[in-house]
């Protein structure tokens, strides 16, 4: 039995929290081998202008046209991932959150706090930013953009997971 010293872990990333506060729609993903495939859940999520498909952030998108966040599927069928990965699938629907609470991988060296600006990181991942992760710290217009319908709901936990409200456009 695991005994919690100090604090629970806050989630996995891509669980939707707070179940009776969000919106989730079916989505067709980016097929793998095309740009912007997810690697992970819980990132955000743009449409893309020619497949109509989601796919993950690049360098070249903004605020304003992040879709939502895709969502970890529960209960998921089979998978040929190792034991506590979780990768999306290579093609087919997926769920993504246009509204609601989600847990989310911190990347950056900035701490969380409630109530803070989500900044997304858009560039190319360098050191800890990772191109579509979520951050606490301003990354500047050229490597990133503030989230404006998003707030941290508070700090992460040791293994850099922290919840984020989102809000629909």
């Amino acid at each position: 039995m695991v005994a919690f010293v100090t604090r629970m872990p806050a989630g996995i990333p891509g669980d939707v929290n707070r179940a009776q506060h969000h919106t989730v729609e079916v989505q067709v993903i980016q097929a793998s081998g095309q740009t912007g495939h997810p690697t992970a859940y819980g990132i955000p999520v743009v449409l893309d202008a020619t497949s109509h498909n989601v796919r993950a952030v690049g360098a070249s998108d903004t605020s304003a046209v992040i879709y939502g966040f895709l969502v970890r599927p529960f209960p998921a069928v089979s998978s040929q991932d190792a034991v506590g990965v979780s990768t999306p699938p290579l093609t087919g629907p997926c769920d993504v959150m246009r509204r609601g609470y989600m847990s989310v991988k911190l990347s950056g060296t900035t701490a969380a706090v409630k109530g803070g600006v989500v900044y997304v990181w858009a560039n190319t991942a360098t050191g800890s930013h990772i191109q579509g992760g979520f951050e606490a710290a301003d990354p500047t217009t050229s490597n990133g953009f503030a989230l404006s319908r998003a707030t941290f709901m508070g700090p992460a936990d040791a293994n850099g997971i922290t919840e984020i409200a989102l809000a629909i456009a």
